[in-house]
């Protein structure tokens, strides 16, 4: 028998989005890329430990865990006729529109509605969630929008009652009073393949005793919403009105009208060519060609949506402008030159232009490439960090969300030419804070010469910082020496007390790709994902001498030493002749998850396995697993960890021969 289409919150949430995703949702034929496995989307998130937090707070709550539409309802309601019950999860149906609340606690003919979510709160800077302009703050409308959709459904399912709305979120000036605390919600999986909390015994009082999360009245700002929210592209005028009308379009599974735009690029439902092969839908697809009159070869041209941090696509779609060959100069804005790096609007013309006149060239600025050179110092250090951070502290004296640096690689390359893989720091032991163990082995690794550091992205400079504050607040014996050697090799951070830039400040190499470096098989792209793979595919050296096992050999004539590859081939080609890209073929990360999954956890906008590592130390932390587990996803991840600090390096040694070709 199949569940009754409810309007549940999920699917209303989805709707804000884009209300035409209501007609794609739950269907076979229309693939949606999220991650397949609920279990896995819990540990990449990290934050659902939250959830089963908030429900401490409350010893004496109920709990209904069924799946069940009826029998959730049917508990519910039975529990309800208690004059005061605290529920978790229980389920409350109006006509057409289901919600199950996270947290609902009943006095007599009152309601508070309590909504948890992982998302950090400061009441100095968010206060009341209403912006200077008086309308929802953007960066917390999905919640707000969250709130009011349940309780717009409880109190009409209890007209008689009163309701009270409420956000629980995630404290950022609370500290934690004990040690591993984090370490007693375990993640598991149920029978169902979801996420299971699994609460020690040893939780007590004293880990309860400081409240990590705060609970935030914000019926203010959900009568804002019912006043003034929800109107473009849906079907009716009114947030209350829209719930109705998106209730009864999901009801009839009838499509609401696509409205096309910027908000397509990132629209799940969407699917490869190999999936369309095989009989399966794209929604983005749909839409476009239901709005454009597309046929399917318009799809094999690049749009407005391709150009790099391009915030007129909407504007654009809006006058028709939809492929890159209509596109016109004024489209993208007028730049003034005032020096050799390229601006940002430059580099968009540079793309469209390339684009409009089939030009496949690589554009690379080697007399400002070599300039850039001519300052480093030999030996040059590639170094990459993995990083958490969660929301349930792992130590005493955290405060929520403050980061874990758990591993870092690092690569040398040597005046002569000669390169490395020069050292490597990882803990994955549970409930360890690693952070002033990681700065000590960073900087045993890079003190031994004056040489410069790169990294790419700002992400392990604000690592550096972050630790540098910590170390500040600590009652390490070797703070000094720490801390002066990040401010040797950082710059400060906005955030910071302090200022200073580092006489080693590291040099970011994602800065210098949107400067002087552009392959249009990038398509945009300064993500390595995509970067790494272009210059392998355009540059003859580095196929010619990494075709061949020189990599971690110790025999062959330039070999290339490695702390986790023997005898590493790089350089393999696909049957159209193109090089492979080189995370594709690293051993598997997880071996009991799909490929589409291990895709989707590796998409990122710095270096290609960000949120592969994320996911691989959450699930060393908050799993259990055996020894020989843990050991192989230990081992996989320095791997990875070791390509991301090697891909530097042959964008490092593609661009020098660049310069001397």
């Amino acid at each position: 028998m199949n569940k009754p289409r409810y309007l549940t919150k999920s699917r209303f949430k989805m709707a804000t989005e884009c209300p035409t995703k209501l007609y794609y949702t739950g269907k076979n034929e229309y693939p949606n890329t999220m991650l397949d496995d609920p279990f896995l989307a819990a540990l990449a998130d990290g934050g659902h430990q939250v959830g089963e937090l908030a429900k401490q707070y409350y010893p004496n709550g109920f709990d209904i865990t069924t799946l069940d539409y009826s029998q959730a309802e049917k508990q519910t309601l039975e529990l309800l006729k208690l004059e005061e019950v605290v529920i978790f999860e229980p389920a409350i149906r109006f006509n057409n529109l289901f919600i199950r609340v996270d947290i609902l606690v009943k006095k007599g003919n009152h309601f508070e509605l309590i909504e948890v979510k992982a998302k950090s709160y400061s009441r100095q800077k968010n206060n009341d969630f209403i912006n200077t302009k008086g309308k929802v703050d953007s960066t917390w409308k999905a919640y707000i929008y969250d709130v009011a959709f349940q309780k717009h459904v409880l109190k009409n399912a209890f007209p008689k009652s009163s309701v009270s709305s409420y956000l629980m979120l995630v404290d950022k000036s609370a500290t934690c009073v004990t040690d591993g605390l984090n370490q007693k919600f375990i993640l598991e999986k149920d029978e169902h393949n979801r996420k299971g909390i699994t609460v020690s015994s040893s939780l007590d009082a004293k880990d309860l005793s400081s409240k990590l999360l705060t609970k935030i009245n914000v019926d203010k700002v959900v009568e804002l919403v019912y006043e003034t929210e929800l109107h473009t592209g849906m079907p009716a005028h009114s947030f209350k009105d829209n719930i109705t009308a998106l209730a009864k379009h999901y009801q009839e599974d009838k499509k609401i009208s696509p409205v096309i735009g910027k908000k397509c690029k990132t629209c799940e439902f969407r699917c490869s060519v190999e999936d369309e092969q095989q009989g399966k839908l794209s929604g983005v697809k749909s839409c476009w060609q239901e709005q454009l009159r597309w046929s399917d070869k318009d799809f094999n041209d690049k749009t407005v949506l391709d150009i790099w941090n391009f915030r007129g696509a909407d504007k654009c779609i809006e006058q028709g402008v939809i492929k890159l060959i209509d596109v016109e100069p004024e489209h993208i804005g007028e730049v003034e030159t005032k020096n050799a790096a390229l601006a940002p609007k430059e580099r968009q013309w540079l793309q469209v232009e390339k684009e409009q006149n089939n030009d496949k060239s690589i554009y690379f600025d080697a007399e400002s490439m070599q300039s850039e050179m001519g300052s480093w110092t030999f030996p040059l250090h590639f170094i990459d960090f993995e990083t958490s951070a969660v929301a349930i502290p792992f130590y005493k004296g955290m405060s929520p969300y403050e980061g874990i640096a758990f591993q870092f690689s690092h690569h040398i390359v040597n005046a002569d030419g000669h390169v490395e893989h020069a050292g490597e720091f990882l803990n994955t032991a549970k409930g360890e804070f690693p952070n002033f163990e990681f700065v000590r082995a960073l900087k045993s690794q890079l003190e031994n010469d004056q040489g410069t550091i790169f990294m790419y992205s700002s992400h392990e400079n604000s690592y550096l910082n972050m630790i540098y504050r910590q170390l500040n607040d600590s009652n390490e014996l070797d703070k000094e020496k720490l801390c002066e050697f990040i401010k040797t090799i950082t710059r400060s951070t906005h955030s910071s007390k302090e200022n200073w830039h580092g006489e080693r400040c590291m040099v970011d190499m994602l800065e210098l790709v949107k400067k002087y470096y552009y392959d249009p098989a990038t398509n945009g792209s300064n993500s390595i994902k995509y970067v790494l793979p272009a210059i392998l595919n355009s540059s003859q050296y580095l196929q010619d001498k990494y075709s061949k096992p020189i990599y971690g050999s110790n025999v062959s004539t330039g070999s290339i030493n490695s702390l986790n590859f023997k005898d590493k081939v790089w350089i393999e080609v696909d049957e159209q002749g193109k090089v492979k890209d080189p995370y594709k073929h690293l051993p598997k990360m997880f071996t009991d998850i799909s490929n589409h999954d291990v895709e989707l956890l590796s998409e990122g906008d710095e270096l290609n396995n960000g949120g592969l590592a994320l996911t691989a130390y959450a699930r060393l932390q908050f799993t259990h697993m055996s020894d020989y587990e843990r050991e192989e996803l230990e081992k996989a991840l320095l791997c990875y960890c070791e390509t991301d600090t090697w891909a530097m390096v042959l964008l490092y040694l593609g661009w020098k021969e660049m310069i001397n070709e």
